[in-house]
């Protein structure tokens, strides 16, 4: 459906992100549930939520890292595919699918691994070590994984878009992704 589309979807999954923090800012407002002591079945005096507050805090700053890097690699990733979709004139599907995706994935790896780390203080870095270090290994790692389900969904990926183009009778030639 194109560049237009695709970009709407990237938009949707930011507004979802984005009713994930509205429910935890919710939960974090509204008077707390009283801890219970499972052999009384009563509530636990001194119970102060610190626990969730520690979650919570962690999840915003996540969260938040995750839908800067997932909205600036989505919106890469758009353009990069609909870039070589031109160059290849509508062909090389295979191409068009890993290119965009691997790019976009290294810029969504580096972004929110940094991100999380210089702004919501989120990672498990080890003392003592150097950091620059452990967040290279923490991209790396993100990353490979990335690289992999990327390059996994290749085969799938054509399946269902044969599959598609032909149930949803999209012409390849005018408007399809080719092959």
């Amino acid at each position: 459906y194109g560049k237009r589309r695709a970009n709407m979807v990237v938009f949707i999954g930011l507004l979802l992100n984005l009713w994930v923090l509205f429910i935890l800012w919710l939960g974090g407002v509204l008077p707390p549930q009283p801890e219970m002591n499972a052999e009384t079945g009563l509530p636990v005096m001194g119970s102060d939520g610190r626990v969730f507050f520690e979650i919570r805090m962690l999840t915003f700053g996540a969260t938040t890292a995750s839908m800067i890097a997932y909205i600036t690699a989505q919106f890469c990733d758009v353009h990069i595919f609909h870039y070589l979709k031109k160059m290849t004139k509508g062909k090389h599907l295979w191409l068009r699918n890993n290119g965009s995706t691997l790019i976009s994935q290294l810029i969504d790896s580096v972004a929110v691994i940094l991100i999380t780390h210089y702004y919501a203080h989120a990672l498990p870095i080890a003392a003592g070590e150097p950091v620059l270090e452990q967040l290279i290994i923490f991209i790396l790692s993100a990353y490979v994984f990335k690289l992999t389900a990327a390059l996994l969904d290749t085969i799938p990926f054509y399946i269902g878009t044969k599959h598609l183009t032909k149930y949803l009778q999209i012409d390849a030639e005018e408007g399809g992704s080719g092959s």
